[in-house]
């Protein structure tokens, strides 16, 4: 079979969005900024964006929009993916979408599966494509869970994310 790995060869910008109401409110200290800030440079990639919003629809949209506009090529959610009322992330992202990636949230689940058992099927760890002006991104929702988020970018994301934005831009 040949090979279909294409690789992007420019430099690949980040986002990082933070839904949770306790960190907003400082009720709570945000782990996921400065994690997913260290895993991406120890990598070689840029964040150009990070910001903290509450569980709010109209403030989930505004911070993806302006992450896609501003050039992000790869937007991580984290938070507001469980079964509460209040886990709206993957509903409002989903609307906002282009096109959905399906295999993300299925290995997700398999690996969360893998590492902590049935628990995994409550998660609706999810990826879609999603366009703002003439731009496009990858964003991948992620409970808020560091180390959920830690396994979503070492074991899933940054394997492929060359390959992902290439195709991406195509």
């Amino acid at each position: 079979m040949g090979k279909h790995h294409t690789e992007f060869v420019g430099k690949i910008f980040f986002g990082i969005v933070v839904t949770s109401d306790k960190i907003y409110q400082g009720r709570a200290t945000d782990e996921i900024v400065p994690l997913v800030e260290e895993i991406i440079s120890k990598n070689g990639y840029e964040i150009l964006t990070a910001c903290i919003v509450p569980n709010d629809s109209d403030k989930i949209k505004e911070a993806l929009s302006k992450a896609v506009k501003e050039g992000c090529h790869v937007v991580v959610v984290t938070g507001g993916t469980g079964l509460s009322s209040r886990d709206i992330s993957v509903d409002v992202i989903e609307k906002e979408a282009w096109r959905s990636i399906p295999g993300f949230g299925e290995l997700f689940r398999l690996l969360t599966f893998k590492e902590k058992g049935t628990v995994a099927w409550l998660s609706r760890a999810s990826a879609f494509i999603v366009k703002a002006d003439e731009r496009k991104s990858l964003v991948f929702i992620t409970p808020g869970n560091p180390q959920a988020v830690k396994m979503a970018l070492e074991k899933i994301i940054l394997p492929e994310v060359r390959h992902a934005v290439a195709e991406l831009l195509r």
